[in-house]
């Protein structure tokens, strides 16, 4: 498996936030290498030992750490000491939840919001933020949020997973812009449908699908291109410039339109 070319400056030290996910168990295979160290958080015990003796079998040095990103401060205080042991080159954060209002729903669950706000935007802006405060003594560091197309539309159906992926959208911006002077570049990961088992839960159609090990190839491409936003596939970058051009009266024609539901 080639490894994407990730910059002129080396990663010694990478954090995957995650990674017991479709999509971050692809990059931590895909990053490991001698003399590379793999600090890789995931739910899953199981599938963290599994990926973690992957890795290992790969050179890497592995530090692995099952963790509930609902937990607050001791999250953040795992990060910290995580940080200390390893001085991260580069974050990734993907770990996140997706959840819609059930068809046959007034409105989403209150329970589940809370959870999702929590990991899918506060503990991400908060990590982000105590990475780049680590890195930017050191003059260097590389950020990736993962995002979703979902964060650029108000669907009626999911209002707190949208909104969370726009918060998130807002902050990577504002963070490249505040961050840049110190060296530290902030990349927004923005994917489509990828074939992993949150996607899978939706019923119905997922347009334009692509496989997890392709989604880690295009994430890995733009961090190391040190792009400011990355959207994928090819299909949703042209469906934003055309959304654009929509009167918003017609917009949200569409959007009231749209239908889902889940497993």
């Amino acid at each position: 498996m080639n490894e994407v070319s990730t910059s002129s400056r080396e990663l010694r030290s990478i954090l995957i936030i995650g990674a017991t996910g479709g999509i971050g168990a692809e990059l931590a295979k895909r990053y490991a290498r001698p003399g590379r160290t793999l600090v890789l958080w995931g739910r899953n015990a199981e599938k963290l030992k599994q990926l973690a003796a992957t890795c290992c079998a790969r050179g890497a040095r592995v530090i692995p750490r099952q963790i509930d990103l609902t937990e607050g401060k001791a999250v953040l205080a795992a990060f910290n000491e995580d940080e200390a042991q390893a001085a991260f080159d580069l974050v990734i954060l993907g770990a996140g939840l997706s959840d819609i209002k059930q068809a046959t729903a007034t409105t989403e669950d209150p329970d589940k919001v809370l959870k999702l706000a929590l990991v899918n935007y506060a503990q991400p802006v908060t990590l982000a933020t105590a990475a780049a405060k680590s890195m930017i003594p050191r003059g260097h560091g590389s950020i990736a949020l993962i995002g979703s197309v979902a964060g650029f539309y108000e669907l009626p159906f999911a209002p707190s997973y949208s909104s969370s992926k726009a918060g998130l959208a807002c902050f990577a911006e504002a963070a490249r812009l505040g961050w840049a002077e110190h060296n530290i570049n902030v990349t927004l990961i923005v994917p489509g449908f990828v074939d992993t088992p949150m996607s899978q839960r939706l019923k119905g159609e997922r347009p334009f699908l692509v496989t997890a090990g392709n989604a880690a190839q295009y994430i890995m491409r733009a961090i190391a291109r040190q792009e400011a936003e990355c959207i994928f596939p090819w299909q949703f970058k042209a469906l934003r410039v055309i959304e654009r051009l929509l009167p918003s009266f017609a917009r949200k024609r569409i959007l009231l339109a749209l239908k889902a539901d889940q497993d």
